[in-house]
């Protein structure tokens, strides 16, 4: 491996179908790195290569290539379009140098198309736009570039022209060179020097001047050059560019048509020339141990750091954990873990090209490495010098938004929550809790195919199979009114009897207080010894409810009168006789269901706030208020849990998958008695 100035660390960005792993695939076949030009439709790809991918021709996961063009290492990093997987998408964003964001010259600009943009610009990363499916009906590079310019902070500057569409599209007109390049009829990816067609001369004029403009605005010396002479000269563009792309300030678009392998070699050519190496990114922010904020520079000179952004979970190789190198080097075969305070070993390291891994002896800034068997690292975590430690912020992920009971075939079941365990190690979004007052196991994500592709990856990887199914929503039960109830367990049948007698009070307490027991026995009516059974036979009575057999909440319960037998009497007996008393009198205290209530904060644009205003209303939602930001409102309301079941899904569907929220537990309250009705209802036929 080389010196860092002759490294790119990119990630390729862009909505669902913008054909982002047929890029990938073509950079690798032209670059040399893949013997053929892989194809997402016949399952064929270097980066789409898990079962789960192929089968729904999507990309599930990051997936990493790595190729030499011009001298230069380039790792590219390939992120799904899907929202369930954008988790993804976000952590190879935070680990990379630059972007390169697909849009699609068919489709345009796409609702899922903002995130992304948000992702580059949150990290400041340099960015080129790539208008890619140039080859398809209805193909329309300037209607791409101007919705692109449209929607986003971003400034899309054309640096290459297309010359023809669809089944015409047969080169580019490189604007800052002012040369024309055309496609060879294979899928070699070559080019060919020609002449700039005679009815693009015009538009090339314009265009090339306001590429020159552009570039003149980022830099003082360049602004007076174009005032005076009118134009910029070539090498001064050149230079002017370059820097103008790795300040942010520009955006370069380019054009090409992935499938047929046509504008490769230029767009490699761009990455390689306008794009930062790690030593021209700024220095990697990060804290001491004794909390003090220190900085790493993105050289070899600086101490070792680097931070991990994916974990796969393997079950022949282990866990395999995906490292970006900041500062230093590292080489031998163990680093420090300021995360977790503890130093790992490792074996060999890699660099990750698609399923196959290359082994490497030594690591460097901008470089993404792998090794396998890792004990105690995981997702997130800093590794350093242990002379010299830093720890780095953790990783966001995004939030579970959507749960299901999870289980398993009878005799399965340990195999499975083994299995999802080492699932969690790999996907940040994935959540495993239990709900004690149903008693199910709840498997969380943030979606639903995201779920079924877990499913299927379980299966596959473990051999083991997972259902799903619409979980319970864990009521409560309680009381509103108060009452005096006696209960008489009286039983003989030869020999000893049983026989308990007990008066107790129901009365409810405030919503949160719990359960409470109060002895006010005078006299002895009832000896020391059985009054904790009383109270025993009222707490097991209240796990299961009495209208509907949900657990019992807020009650405070005083026992004041009852009566024992000398010999018949025992503690069993008055246990007894507490649950029957309890059973009785919860009847005559006006018993209600209780209902978790959710606090959600909905994330939208202005012009969906009226829809989910509507809907939120039609949930039995309370809407709290609502905060704004530069580009979205946010609702923040109550909604009962049971009318947000399925929520992820109805979001997605309402505002065409630009809206996200999150959701957690508020608190509860009584349920509405038409509900109520139903719900018991349903418990009663169960």
């Amino acid at each position: 491996m080389q010196d860092v100035k002759n490294i790119r660390n990119t990630v390729l960005l862009g909505h669902g179908n913008s054909g982002k792993t047929t890029l990938s695939e073509a950079l690798l076949y032209t670059a040399g790195a893949t013997k053929r030009l892989g194809k997402v439709d016949d399952g064929t790809t270097a980066l789409d290569y898990e079962p789960e991918e192929i089968k729904r021709n999507v990309s599930i996961n990051a997936s990493f290539g790595h190729f030499v063009w011009k001298k230069t290492d380039v790792f590219l990093t390939d992120t799904p379009g899907d929202d369930n997987f954008v988790n993804e998408s976000q952590f190879a964003s935070q680990v990379a140098d630059s972007a390169l964001l697909a849009v699609g010259a068919v489709l345009g600009v796409r609702n899922q198309t903002e995130r992304f943009v948000d992702f580059v610009q949150d990290r400041k990363l340099p960015c080129m736009i790539v208008i890619t499916k140039m080859d398809r009906e209805r193909a329309n590079f300037s209607k791409a570039v101007d919705q692109i310019r449209d929607s986003f902070n971003l400034n899309p500057v054309v640096l290459q022209l297309p010359i023809g569409a669809e089944d015409n599209f047969k080169g580019v007109v490189d604007l800052a060179l002012n040369k024309a390049y055309y496609f060879t009829n294979d899928d070699s990816g070559k080019i060919e020097l020609g002449e700039i067609p005679e009815d693009m001369l015009d538009e090339v004029q314009v265009l090339r001047e306001h590429l020159m403009e552009h570039v003149a605005e980022t830099d003082d010396e360049l602004i007076e050059i174009f005032l005076e002479e009118g134009e910029i000269g070539e090498e001064d563009l050149r230079k002017g560019l370059i820097n103008a792309v790795r300040q942010g300030a520009v955006n370069p678009v380019c054009a090409c048509a992935a499938l047929l392998n046509k504008g490769t070699t230029l767009l490699l050519d761009a990455i390689v020339e306008l794009l930062p190496s790690p030593d021209q990114r700024p220095a990697v922010m990060g804290t001491d141990k004794g909390g003090e904020l220190i900085e790493r520079q993105p050289v070899e000179s600086d101490p070792f750091s680097a931070q991990v952004f994916k974990t796969m979970a393997d079950p022949f190789a282990g866990r395999l954990t995906i490292f970006r190198v900041f500062s230093g080097s590292l080489s031998g075969d163990s680093f420090y873990n300021s995360s977790k305070d503890l130093s790992e070993r490792f074996g060999q390291m890699y660099i990750m090209e698609g399923k196959e891994q290359k082994p490497i002896d030594k690591a460097i800034p901008g470089m993404i490495v792998a090794v396998a068997k890792l004990k105690d690292t995981v997702t997130g975590n800093t590794l350093c010098d242990i002379a010299k430690p830093v720890l780095f912020d953790d990783l966001e992920s995004y939030s579970p938004v959507i749960s299901y009971a999870v289980s398993a075939k009878k005799g399965d079941e340990e195999k499975l929550f083994s299995s999802i365990t080492r699932m969690l190690d790999e996907d940040l979004t994935l959540n495993l809790s239990r709900q004690p007052q149903t008693h199910e196991i709840l498997i969380s994500g943030v979606g639903q195919v995201h779920l079924e592709v877990i499913k299927e990856k379980l299966m596959r990887k473990f051999s083991v199979g997972m259902d799903l199914r619409v979980p319970k929503v864990p009521y409560m039960e309680t009381i509103k009114g108060k009452t005096t109830v006696q209960a008489k367990h009286k039983k003989q049948s030869g020999g000893r009897g049983q026989y308990g007698d007990c008066v107790i009070e129901l009365e409810p307490q405030a919503r949160g207080e719990g359960f409470q027991f109060l002895d006010k026995i005078v006299g002895g009516v009832i000896p020391q010894q059985y009054r904790p059974a009383v109270e025993k036979g009222i707490q097991e009575s209240m796990e299961k409810g009495v209208i509907a057999g949900y657990p019992f909440v807020d009650v405070k319960v005083t026992l004041i009168d009852g009566s024992f037998h000398a010999v018949d009497s025992s503690e069993m007996a008055f246990k007894i006789a507490g649950s029957q008393a309890f059973k009785k009198g919860v009847v005559d205290a006006k018993p209600v269901l209780l209902e978790p209530i959710m606090e959600m904060n909905i994330q939208v644009y202005k012009d969906h706030v009226g829809d989910i205003m509507g809907d939120l209303n039609s949930r039995r939602g309370k809407v709290l208020g609502m905060d704004s930001t530069a580009k979205h409102e946010i609702i923040n309301a109550h909604v009962p849990q049971s009318e947000i079941l399925s929520y992820a899904i109805d979001l997605t569907s309402m505002t065409g998958g630009r809206g996200t929220f999150t959701v957690k537990f508020s608190h509860y309250e009584e349920v509405p008695s038409h509900i109520s009705e139903k719900v018991i209802a349903e418990a009663a036929a169960a």
